[in-house]
């Protein structure tokens, strides 16, 4: 299958017609469900129509989350609500190993820099790491509930967060350790800096801390004015780590400088239409900030919010250049490495790829009968690989005639 993804995107055509696509899809045992008179109306619809080259059906609840190995991007790790974690193969689903022993939702998962390691994370807080190559489990530890964790960009460090506010930073396989304490409440977002040396953290209380990794300390704290009115959900920063960008609850999406900590704009996205009065055991809908990055080659910021924008942003004007609606909440959005061309996922479990500087969208992928809830894109933006609610893991092809 892998000479498949490395084709010329004019053999493609003729490979397609050799590859059935749906042998894997005859063995499910779940088949026969999607006949049933209950399932129709969306699901139906949304079932209709797979795009995908790859399905990996091992999970047996939803797949909450996804990483590729940045070194080779051939191996994906995917964990899920039925307290599994997976590492296989892209190019044809092949599983390498199970991660296992996790007692609770697998919520993180990721390779360190140079793939050598895998980490997996539950709700509970037990983390693991294992040597790809040996598939050996190397080094466990147990932490308050899990919010989030990275892999340090450089090294093979570990850094988490957890719901008591604690930001935790391992080396591994020693398990040296160190403790960042935040306010009292859940560390809820956080991304070591691209210098390697320094990270931001996002809190439930609406602050953020730049913390030195090195010496322990936070180098900035935005509170107050400076900070977000509810719960921070995400925060990335730009290629050279000079600018950050937080997104929070309260639907504004602050831009800060790292090396002062000072916010340099806010973007705040008005409301679509007029909310309108929720009625009686109804809640207001509601919107937040689902995710947000920065683009590569261009001075241009992206934010996804639930109730379907995705929200173009020009950081040299810092202004709204484009808004580009979804029929459903965006869950997350990453840019392609080398060019101005977004990613989105979203609550109707397709995939878009939007061109940023006309705001128009290139593509639309579909395969998933429910949610998306992560996904990624691999170095030279051939191949999506999703996770969903339905209970699978699929890869995309998305190489492009016109690359």
């Amino acid at each position: 299958m892998l000479g498949f993804f490395l084709a010329e995107p004019d053999d493609l055509a003729d490979e397609m017609e050799d590859v059935d696509f749906d042998e894997e899809g005859a063995e499910e045992p779940d088949a026969e469900a999607w006949e049933t008179e209950d399932d129709e109306g969306v699901e139906d619809g949304m079932e209709a129509q797979d795009d995908s080259e790859v399905t990996f059906s091992l999970h047996s609840a939803s797949v909450f989350c996804v990483s590729l190995d940045p070194k080779t991007n051939t191996l994906a790790v995917t964990g899920g609500e039925d307290d599994k974690a997976f590492v296989w193969r892209v190019s044809d689903g092949e599983l390498l190993f199970e991660c296992s022993g996790h007692k609770d939702s697998v919520t993180c998962a990721g390779f360190s820099h140079d793939s050598v390691f895998v980490a997996t994370g539950d709700m509970s807080g037990l983390i693991k790491v294992w040597r790809v190559d040996t598939k050996e489990e190397v080094w466990s530890f147990e932490v308050g509930d899990l919010e989030w964790m990275e892999w340090h960009p450089q090294a093979h460090v570990l850094l988490a967060g957890t719901a008591d506010g604690n930001s935790w930073m391992w080396k591994i396989p020693s398990g040296d350790c160190k403790t960042f304490q935040g306010p009292a409440c859940p560390a809820t977002c956080g991304r070591i800096l691209p210098d390697g040396k320094r990270a931001v953290v996002g809190y439930e209380d609406g602050t953020m801390r730049i913390w030195d990794l090195k010496q322990g300390t936070s180098l900035h704290v935005l509170k107050g004015q400076d900070g977000h009115q509810d719960p921070l959900t995400c925060v990335a920063s730009n290629q050279d780590g000079s600018l950050i960008m937080t997104g929070s609850v309260d639907c504004h999406a602050k831009l800060v400088n790292s090396a002062t900590g000072k916010v340099v704009c806010v973007f705040k996205m008005e409301s679509v239409a007029p909310k309108a009065p929720a009625g009686e055991g109804e809640e207001a809908e509601s919107n937040s900030v689902e995710s947000l990055g920065f683009c590569n080659v261009m001075p241009l910021a992206a934010v996804g919010y639930l109730d379907g924008t995705l929200a173009i942003y020009d950081l040299s004007t810092q202004s709204l250049r484009h808004k580009c609606q979804h029929e459903s909440g965006i869950v997350q959005l990453l840019w392609e490495e080398s060019s101005a061309v977004v990613y989105t996922c979203s609550l109707d479990g397709a995939v878009r790829l939007w061109d940023a500087r006309s705001g128009k969208m290139i593509n639309e992928y579909r395969g998933h009968s429910a949610e998306i809830l992560d996904f990624a894109v691999n170095k030279d933006a051939s191949i999506v690989v999703t996770t969903s609610g339905d209970h699978q893991a699929k890869v995309f092809c998305v190489q492009r005639p016109d690359r």
